[in-house]
């Protein structure tokens, strides 16, 4: 089982990414809180990774930290919950935030994100509450999302981002016209491909 890689930023196209580790080129699916806190490309970056085989497929998911990888494999313990919407719920909401709907019981942010029905969100509440509990005494255990500092360790972008970034969102589950309306409604020149995604989704909660 691979449990982290450290290696190269070669690629990175959310949710995808690519870890050069001495020449071997890693494909690494993650969530928006880990892209958030990723170097430029061509800089070293560490990710603990968590690793899925099945039968048409070999999957591996990398996370910023082991709190973050953590949440993942509790979130794909929930009946319904595969990897792919546990990556829409990192990235869609906040992990503090998700902490406070869990132990309120509140469903109204959670059935915002694609793929969350009624149902869903009242078994992640459910089954989530006792897996949190022993996290709910440290508050930053739950802040993954690098704070919002205006600051972007990407390279700069002078391309316009906004097809990159409605693609992204597609790959996350959201509706195609869903996507373009959200990524419209946020765009102002000379925003980058990350920063329009996450003002898009804070824009959907």
């Amino acid at each position: 089982m691979i449990g982290r890689l450290k290696g190269l930023l070669a690629e990175k196209r959310p949710p995808q990414l690519l870890i050069d580790v001495n020449g071997v080129g890693y494909e690494v699916e993650a969530p928006m809180s880990t892209f958030y806190r990723l170097p430029a490309i061509g800089e070293s970056v560490t990710l603990f990774t968590h690793f899925v085989v099945r039968e048409d497929a070999q999957l591996l998911y990398g996370f910023s930290d082991r709190n973050e990888r953590r949440l993942f494999r509790d979130l794909i313990k929930v009946n319904g919950v595969g990897p792919k919407l546990a990556l829409t719920i990192l990235s869609g909401i906040e992990a503090s935030q998700f902490v406070r709907c869990v132990n309120e019981g509140d469903t109204n942010a959670l059935v915002k994100l694609p793929g969350v029905g009624k149902k869903t969100a009242e078994r992640l509440l459910i089954e989530m509450k006792d897996r949190l509990k022993d996290w709910a005494v440290d508050p930053d255990v739950f802040e993954l999302t690098a704070p919002d500092s205006g600051e972007s360790s990407a390279q700069p972008e002078v391309v316009d981002g906004r097809e990159e970034a409605e693609q992204a969102l597609i790959a996350l589950g959201y509706k195609p016209a869903q996507a373009s309306k959200a990524i419209n409604g946020v765009f102002t020149p000379g925003m980058g491909t990350e920063e329009l995604i996450r003002a898009a989704l804070k824009g959907m909660i």
